[in-house]
């Protein structure tokens, strides 16, 4: 695969950059953490100068609402808004990077037409409820169920780890809809209206002070037949078209964000002295060589997924797993080079991304898992041994 950059696509990253150069300065000031209003509207205001400038949902389809760019003006994207320091997607992140691509992919006419314009817009977000209490990783334990009647669905259960679910208008919700069906089988997912009369939302506040998931609980929620996305007790199958977005593509702009902290960590390295210890500056060259290699083996999962229809494929897992870790490794490096107390004191924003980053090895599927998908899907080993 020819991993250089052309001319047209030169072209591109010069008038993405000349854009980025002319709006960021004239964004307002980000809101406090902890304020889900306001960072609410923050997201949506990033989200809606993008789409009027035509950079939203770049690499959706042009018939799902998207531009058609191709892979490699993505990753371009990816890596110029990172380095001029742009806004990370935020409460739009479930909606553009899971909900959205799975309807583009697995949705009717009607249902790409209905949710995905004021997703790329910015005037709505979603949440994602998959993960129970008691089922753990194992997400085909879960036992929220949804029964029909009629044109609905009742649904009753809770979810936990809802992320987005403060601010959100829409959830993608798995439910159990054939409970004598084996645990892969008889799941379906659903769009499901956050103001419905039975949702409740309880926020967890996280180790890094943070309330971006929460608990929620479902009492009895009509949600429409029609708002199914997929065949019924098809849901397995179109939960991993959502996983494979997850795990292919949405942390990727998350690599570059990396590379620019391991700079701004080696920067900090030679003003402190700090760079004269051989040891540190071989562990922050070897973090250097990680995130490269990441970027190469994103630049290669999403060339394969535009190959195979726009669906990334079982090399997101290999990410995934490597990226995890290696986010960690970066904020162990970096309260080695800040000091545990200077690093209290420089800027709390280290330590609640040191503290964020415990969480990377369990979201999206805990390590364990994208170890056992490796082996069984890619190395083709048999399961359980």
């Amino acid at each position: 695969m020819d991993l250089s950059y052309t001319e047209e696509e030169e072209a591109f990253r010069a008038r993405l950059r000349e854009w980025l150069g002319s709006v960021l300065p004239g964004l307002p000031a980000k809101p406090d953490p902890g304020d889900w209003p306001g960072r609410r509207a923050y997201d949506a205001g990033w989200q809606r100068l993008l789409y009027d400038a035509g950079y939203a949902g770049l690499h959706w389809p042009a018939d799902a609402g998207g531009r058609g760019a191709t892979p490699t003006q993505h990753l371009i994207f990816l890596e110029e808004t990172e380095r001029a320091g742009a806004p990370y997607v935020g409460a739009n992140f479930v909606g553009l990077l899971h909900a959205g691509p799975t309807i583009a992919a697995e949705g009717t006419a009607e249902q790409r037409a209905r949710w995905l314009p004021p997703v790329l817009r910015g005037d709505e977000i979603w949440c994602q409820g998959f993960s129970e209490p008691e089922a753990g990783s194992d997400l085909a334990s879960l036992r929220t169920r949804a029964v029909r009647d009629g044109d609905d669905y009742v649904v009753s259960g809770s979810k936990i780890w809802t992320s987005h679910a403060e601010v959100a208008d829409w959830c993608e919700l798995l439910v159990r809809t054939d409970t004598q069906a084996p645990k892969h089988r008889g799941i379906s997912w659903l769009a499901m209206r956050m103001d419905a009369p039975g949702v409740t939302v309880r926020p967890l506040r996280t180790l890094a002070g943070s309330t971006e998931f929460a608990e929620m609980f479902l009492d009895e929620v009509r949600v429409p037949v029609s708002h199914r996305v997929g065949a019924e007790n098809d849901g397995w199958r179109v939960t991993m078209v959502t996983l494979s977005f997850e795990r292919g593509t949405a942390f990727v702009g998350e690599v570059v964000a990396c590379r620019r902290t391991l700079d701004a960590l080696a920067a900090e390295a030679r003003r402190s002295g700090r760079w004269d210890d051989a040891v540190l500056r071989r562990r922050l060259g070897r973090l250097n060589a990680e995130f490269r290699a990441l970027w190469r083996l994103t630049q290669w999962n999403v060339s394969e997924a535009q190959a195979s229809g726009g669906v990334p494929g079982v090399g997101g897992s290999v990410f995934k797993l490597r990226y995890s870790h290696a986010r960690q490794e970066l904020y162990e490096a970096a309260a080695e080079v800040l000091g545990a107390g200077d690093a209290l004191d420089l800027d709390r924003e280290w330590v609640l991304d040191r503290l964020s980053s415990l969480s990377y090895t369990i979201a999206a599927g805990t390590s364990q898992i994208q170890h056992n998908i490796v082996a069984e899907r890619i190395l083709g080993l048999p399961k359980g041994r």
